[in-house]
């Protein structure tokens, strides 16, 4: 089976598992070598990787002819984001669900303002794959922001009694000091935003490019795509370090 048509950027060939499989075993090597503690999780994430797209595949074909089978899939999505951010955050089986409020208040304003002024469709080929994009983002921007800012707080737990005895409030005393950890966090965002058209190609950009779009046309759906994300992760790090400060998170090695 031999695919090399110019409309797609990958040539599926009898190679191409065989590749796939030499790139999972030498990540999950290296990884091993270097000491990085990852070497098995490089190849259980490429796997279900392979697993979960085959079922997606499959399941997108049929979800985006129903309307409600849209809203039920961009709920499931929503939820392993919460689950996979609150767990990543906490470290913990408990107080991971307040993952999904920081998650929800960075996709859904942001994805009313692309709708509501008709610039994308709300139809399920459209609208899934924003609200993948999104969602994506945000998780990985609450996680960031959610386990530097817990950290920081239980590393530097002095500091924060220090500011309580000079009259400071819990909330406060707390936001001093693991906001500026946690602002990191929209650092990769930024920085993929800089550096588009320079550094890489993302994927809005080629697979638009791909499907028969101009240049200018795939420039402009990249370019909604990376400041939509900026917005919604700016959002959900603003409520997650607001959620930490609060104490609703509570980490393995101690608590916000």
């Amino acid at each position: 089976m031999s695919s090399s048509s110019s409309s797609s950027l990958i040539s599926v060939t009898a190679l191409l598992p065989v590749a796939v499989v030499v790139l999972a075993a030498l990540g999950a090597l290296v990884a091993w070598l270097g000491r990085l503690g990852h070497g098995r999780g490089v190849v259980t994430a490429c796997l279900r990787a392979a697993l979960q797209l085959g079922v997606v595949s499959v399941v997108i074909t049929w979800v985006v002819a129903y309307s409600m089978a849209v809203v039920g899939f961009i709920l499931l999505m929503f939820g392993v984001a919460t689950f996979t951010a609150g767990r990543r955050v906490t470290g913990t089986r408990t107080g991971w669900w307040w993952a999904g409020l920081p998650i929800a208040a960075g996709t859904v304003p942001v994805l009313a303002v692309l709708t509501g002024t008709r610039v994308i469709s709300v139809t399920g080929i459209v609208i899934i794959p924003i609200a993948g994009i999104l969602l994506g983002g945000c998780l990985t921007a609450t996680a960031l922001a959610g386990r530097r800012a817990v950290e920081e707080l239980f590393q530097r737990r002095g500091e924060v009694e220090a500011a309580l005895s000079l009259g400071f409030l819990p909330r406060d005393a707390a936001m001093e000091i693991c906001r500026p950890a946690a602002a990191g966090a929209l650092v990769p965002a930024l920085d993929q935003t800089r550096t588009v058209g320079l550094v890489t190609l993302p994927g809005a950009f080629v697979g638009v490019l791909l499907g028969g779009a101009s240049p200018i046309e795939a420039g402009i759906v990249q370019l909604v795509v990376l400041v939509a994300l900026l917005a919604a992760e700016a959002i959900a790090i603003v409520v997650t370090v607001e959620l930490v400060a609060r104490g609703r998170f509570t980490a393995s090695g101690g608590s916000a």
